[in-house]
């Protein structure tokens, strides 16, 4: 049997971490190029991909890549893609369109011609025109126009995987729940190693350790734009919901807090709804400069500090505004959560001279279009500050 080609985009950064997940799950990563990961397997490793990956953005089939010169060679392409093996006659649909370097009137335009081919060629075959939807499509087509090749994708997630189904509506967050995952993945945290966000606001790193802890597959709450395909193997899929998580940890040892009463109590009502136990979350209200005392001898603090419109929010961190907040949140670190690694995600690219704490590793990192780093810093007894004067490496590296 001939392998589906897949690409699952990811947050930049992730492509490696997203191609490890996909490894394990059993397929054959064929490249990894800025942005996500292309892969080969067949549907079932389609349906694994999107229950059980954690960094994938969404899970795309590749069903057509060709040669194109003008918006009527676009037409073209559409029109020869065997859409009836996917689309049924009335599923309504939507196309997007992204383009480098392509040689078009526009991007709109180019979509329309996208379209007429498609539909041309399913009205030819079931005898009916499927409609066009914007807002909840039945299927998704994304099509992708480089300078001279054009890429068709039919979408089988649906919804983007990040949206989990644990998250309360309209609670804002300042990062999407792959992207935590991501997270945790670089950190090389593991269910067990004590964790600890201290600006955990709504919950989303540590709902997202949870889940990992629990065994938990991230889409187990959701459906997919797969299971309204034609050939749909309901059977396979259905199959494969049923494997169990593995068992509970023995205690918890995942540690949340917060200044704001409000954002805890969205991460409590998170964790309520994510299916893990939310007794192995310790979540309490406080102020990250008043830790009193580190949860365990050792473990990992992975958080993304507040910083630039996050400091304006009311009820944050009382010196966050001053100079002072970032060498007495270093020194906190220093003398309580010595034996520890602190991994601080965060826009602000001087954040180190801002803590005067010198990263054993800086990962670049985007969430969304906002430039990022995964700061990592071994707190060992005498932490190394970095001279004031010290030159910057925006590059990873080891200290």
């Amino acid at each position: 049997m001939t392998a589906t080609a897949f690409f699952a985009p990811c947050p930049r950064g992730l492509e490696a971490a997203l191609a490890d997940e996909l490894r394990a799950l059993g397929a054959d990563v064929v490249a990894a190029p800025p942005g996500g990961v292309r892969f080969e397997g067949d549907a079932t490793i389609g349906f694994a991909a999107n229950l059980h990956s954690r960094i994938a953005s969404r899970v795309l089939q590749q069903v057509a890549h060709a040669p194109y010169r003008t918006e009527d060679d676009l037409y073209r392409i559409a029109r020869d893609t065997e859409w009836e093996r996917w689309h049924e006659p009335l599923a309504s649909l939507r196309i997007d369109t992204t383009a480098i370097g392509a040689p078009v009137r526009s991007l709109q335009f180019a979509t329309l011609r996208i379209k007429d081919g498609l539909v041309d060629r399913l009205r030819e075959r079931f005898g009916e025109r499927p409609s066009i939807d914007r807002q909840r499509p039945d299927r998704r087509v994304f099509a992708f126009l480089e300078a001279g090749r054009c890429t068709l994708y039919l979408d089988w997630s649906g919804e983007s995987l990040f949206k989990r189904g644990w998250r309360r509506e309209g609670v804002d967050a300042p990062m999407k729940e792959n992207l935590a995952a991501g997270l945790l993945a670089l950190s090389g945290w593991t269910p067990g190693t004590p964790l600890l966000d201290p600006f955990c606001g709504s919950g989303t790193i540590v709902v997202e350790a949870a889940m990992i802890a629990a065994g938990m597959p991230p889409g187990a709450q959701r459906r997919f734009a797969f299971e309204r395909m034609r050939g749909f193997d309901r059977d396979a899929w259905d199959r494969m919901r049923r494997v169990a998580p593995r068992p509970a940890p023995a205690s918890a040892s995942i540690f949340g807090s917060d200044v704001s009463e409000a954002a805890l109590a969205a991460a409590r009502s998170n964790l309520a709804r994510c299916g893990a136990d939310p007794a192995w979350v310790s979540l309490r209200q406080l102020d990250a400069l008043h830790l009193d005392r580190a949860p365990a001898e050792a473990g990992l603090l992975l958080a993304n500090p507040p910083y630039g419109e996050r400091l304006d929010v009311k009820g944050r961190q009382s010196l966050a505004h001053a100079d002072a907040f970032w060498p007495a949140f270093a020194t906190l670190l220093k003398q309580r959560f010595s034996g520890w690694t602190a991994c601080l995600f965060s826009s602000d690219l001087a954040l180190p001279q801002r803590l005067r704490l010198k990263p054993s590793k800086r990962t670049p990192l985007f969430n969304g279009a906002l430039e990022c780093r995964l700061f990592r810093f071994e707190m060992v007894a005498g932490s190394a500050r970095r001279p004031k004067d010290g030159a910057t490496d925006d590059g990873p590296r080891e200290a």
